[in-house]
This record gives C-alpha cells, sequence and structure tokens, in this order.
C-alpha cells in the first residue's frame, strides 16, 4: 500500500493546513468507510446507509440536516448566513447486487450486496470534506453535502430535483467525482462538454399463442421474431451514425417460452442497453429500435410491448466548472489528464448538470485496482484524501 499522506501538498500551498486537517481524520474516515462497506443496501433500499452516514456527519456540526429527500437522501447544509453562492457537492448511497469475493476484515455482512463501485469511498471523501467545513466555515454562501440514493438505476436524482426538500437549497453549482481503476492513484481526468454516456434500458415483450410442438403451426411463435429482432437491434447503431456521433446497441439478454419440450412457445423477451454520448442520438437509435420490433412483430403476427427503464442522461461538464477543477487540481500539485472521448458508462449526475452549472471529474484508483464492479473491486483507503481536499480546493475558489 502506498503512503496514505501522498494527497498532502507542498509546505507552502495554500491549501496544506487543510490537509494537515484532514490527514489527523484519515484513520477516522477509513473506519467510516469500512463501516459502510460492511453493510451495503441496494438502489431504493438504501435507509440505513443513510442512516450511517448521519450519524457519523452530524459530529460535523451542520447547521441543517435535511433527511429523506428523493427517497433515503440526506443533505448536510454548512451555512455562513451571508449572500452568496450554494456550492453543492454530491455523492451516492447504494451498492451494487455484486458478491463479496474479498477475504477482508470489513467485508459485506449481506449475501450477494457490495461496494463494487466505489460509491462508499466517495461517500467517505465527502465526509472529509465535512470535517474540513467543520473547521473552516464558508465566509459567504453555503456548501452543501448530497448523499443521494438509487444512482446505479439512474433513477435517484430526479427523485431528489423533484422533492420540495430540494428546491429550498438549489445549487448554483454542484459537483461530483468518480473513481477510476487502471489510472494511477489521484490523477484527475478532465473533461469538457460529454463527460459520461447517456444510456437506457429498451425492453420488448413479445406476445403471440403456444401449440403443441408437433403442431407449431396451430400457435403463434415468437421463436423467428426474436432471432430477427436481435438481429436488427445489433446493426442498428452502425448504421445510423457516423463516428462523429457514437452510439452503441448491446443485447443483454433474450428469453423464448419455457422449458417444456412439448410447447412451441407463446412468449419472447429481448432486453438491450443502449448508449449515446449524446441525448438526442440516444432517443433517436431507441425510438427506432422500438419502430423495427414494433414492426417486426407484426410480420409474424404478434403482440410487442415496449418498455424503457434506468434512464441516463448524458452528464455533460459546464466548462467553468471543469476549468476550476484542472486550477484546483494542479494548485494542489495532482497529476491531470484530458480526456479525449466520453467515459462509455452512464452516471446519474446528468440530470443535474442538465439543469445546474456542474461538472464531474474522475480520479484514479490505481494501476492494478480491479475494473468497477469486479467482485474483487474494493475501493483503495488512500485515495480519501485526494478527494476530500480536491472538494475542499473546489469549494473555496467557488466561494472566492
Amino acid at each position: 500500500m502506498s503512503n496514505r499522506k501522498e494527497f498532502m501538498p507542498e509546505q507552502g500551498s495554500i491549501f496544506h493546513d487543510a490537509a494537515q486537517t484532514l490527514s489527523e481524520k484519515l484513520d477516522d474516515l477509513i473506519k467510516f468507510r469500512h463501516d459502510i462497506h460492511g453493510h451495503p443496501d441496494i438502489s431504493g433500499d438504501e435507509a440505513d446507509t443513510a442512516r450511517r452516514v448521519h450519524d457519523y456527519l452530524k459530529q460535523t456540526q451542520p447547521d441543517k440536516i435535511i433527511e429523506n429527500i428523493g427517497g433515503a437522501g440526506v443533505a448536510f447544509v454548512y451555512d455562513s448566513g451571508k449572500k452568496g453562492p450554494t456550492v453543492m457537492v454530491r455523492s451516492e448511497l447504494d451498492a451494487l447486487t455484486i458478491p463479496e469475493n474479498l477475504d477482508i476484515p470489513y467485508c459485506s455482512e449481506k449475501d450477494n450486496v457490495s461496494h463494487k463501485c466505489g460509491h462508499d469511498g466517495h461517500m467517505a471523501m465527502v465526509a472529509g470534506l465535512g470535517w474540513l467545513l467543520f473547521n473552516d466555515r464558508p465566509e459567504k454562501g453555503r456548501v452543501v453535502l448530497l448523499y443521494q440514493p438509487s444512482e446505479e438505476t439512474g433513477e435517484g436524482s430526479q427523485r431528489i430535483i423533484d422533492d420540495p426538500a430540494f428546491k429550498k437549497m438549489e445549487p448554483d453549482y454542484i459537483f461530483a467525482l468518480h473513481n477510476i481503476p487502471g489510472v494511477p492513484l489521484g490523477q484527475v481526468m478532465l473533461k469538457d462538454g460529454v463527460f459520461a454516456a447517456a444510456s437506457e434500458g429498451l425492453i420488448t415483450r413479445l406476445h403471440g399463442a403456444t401449440s403443441h410442438a408437433a403442431h407449431p403451426e396451430n400457435g403463434r411463435s415468437p421463436s423467428i421474431a426474436t432471432a430477427q429482432i436481435i438481429q436488427e437491434w445489433m446493426s442498428l447503431s452502425q448504421r445510423m451514425f457516423s463516428f462523429e456521433t457514437p452510439s452503441l446497441l448491446t443485447v443483454i439478454h433474450a428469453r423464448i417460452g419455457e422449458i417444456a419440450f412439448g410447447t412451441s412457445p407463446g412468449e419472447a423477451e429481448v432486453m438491450a442497453t443502449i448508449r449515446a454520448h449524446d441525448n438526442e442520438v440516444l432517443r433517436k437509435l431507441s425510438q427506432t429500435a422500438e419502430e423495427r420490433a414494433q414492426s417486426l412483430a407484426g410480420m409474424h403476427d404478434l403482440e410487442a410491448e415496449v418498455e424503457r427503464t434506468q434512464r441516463f442522461e448524458a452528464t455533460v461538464n459546464d466548462p467553468d466548472c471543469n476549468e476550476i477543477i484542472r486550477l484546483m487540481a494542479e494548485k494542489l500539485g495532482y497529476q491531470t489528464k484530458e480526456l479525449s472521448h466520453p467515459f462509455s458508462w452512464s452516471e446519474d449526475f446528468g440530470r443535474f448538470t442538465n439543469k445546474y452549472r456542474g461538472a464531474q471529474f474522475g480520479l484514479g484508483s490505481g494501476k492494478k485496482q480491479p475494473q468497477l464492479h469486479h467482485p474483487d473491486f474494493d475501493f483503495p483507503d488512500e485515495l480519501i484524501g485526494y478527494g476530500s481536499l480536491l472538494f475542499y480546493a473546489i469549494v473555496t475558489q467557488v466561494l472566492e
């Protein structure tokens, strides 16, 4: 393990005192992360995690704590009482339905539920910012630390935005990060414009009629239509869009009938994930996929029912907000990297950046770190200080 104090800037840095304060709280923050890691909650059921976050961060004496925002969401408000901007920093609460393969003292106590995306680490980094605000209250404006539910399903951000409690603390600026495995520890990854892709799940259910397997002509089997839909869908994005507007449709599941060798099937289901770097491109590809499924179903005398789920808007960074991140990372002496392309995965932060000025950045979690959503992934404790201190520098710069 590398030195946990590598996030410390040079002695003469204006942020050296804050870093020293953070280093003194680091063991406590690691203990907090381990507690969260051992008690994960899936999307939509994060009440216990929110309670643990609440109990920990209330020690930083925020001026206001707002609970149950958009579900289990919780916000901590540090208010100067003086006119100024509202700066929000967002973390996620939810874990994933992935088994814990690691033999660690703080391993998940829930079967098939674990923090394999690093949200436990993100929570700890934002909590570290809370301790820095405890020692150095904003002189004007206010800072809000927002812990969002249901990030993994793309549902939490809209529920929060629609919540009347959120409207009382709407941000002028909002920031977030995500740890990035395979990248040097603490490297800050930046991109103006689109940072992470838009995506949604598309489900088509085909309804026909069963018959005896000896006489399939007496029923309406969806088998041929299912095969044609899969083939058609997988070629759509290549046919519709150029390299300048990247898009991808991935068939992730298909099912025809039931396991009954005497029966010709009457029902089928095909699922796909659609991704694009542009919200409008995503909409067009999704609509065309639905139209083709409906057409192929009709050709085989089937009814088609289409459902969309887990919609993520593209996360689009405000260039000025991104420049603040860039400037503060450089002042802290952190290595930076400018991305040439957006990440192809999606993040439930895009609805915030669609509505408010904001930006998200990547933070390297180590070259040898297993990839996100891998059973062996575990957020590196030594990264906590990097994220907390950079968030503090960003907030300080905005408020000044």
